[in-house]
């Protein structure tokens, strides 16, 4: 079972944070990232959150994470993943 995890938000970040959210032109995924980190810099709790954002549980710790680790920046980036089948091979085109 995962332990709580606990973190504040400086008034920078959360500046930057209020700012994504507000910008109509930010992407949805960059906006609910931002609104999970700052439910929870509020201290509410994960069930809470996953109501309010429509997101999964799974998702909302994800975030939670990966901004103690890396911080706003962290949630504006996504990382690599392989591709999920093989390239097909010039030959065979």
């Amino acid at each position: 079972m995962r332990s709580d995890i606990s973190f504040t938000v400086s008034s920078a970040e959360r500046r930057r944070l209020n700012a994504i959210t507000a910008n109509p032109k930010s992407p949805q995924k960059h906006v609910w990232r931002a609104r999970i980190v700052l439910l929870s810099g509020d201290g509410v709790g994960t069930t809470a959150i996953m109501a309010e954002t429509g997101k999964s549980k799974t998702c909302v710790w994800r975030w939670q994470e990966r901004f103690m680790h890396e911080g706003v920046d962290g949630l504006l980036c996504d990382r690599s993943r392989p591709p999920g089948k093989t390239p097909v091979p010039p030959e065979r085109v």
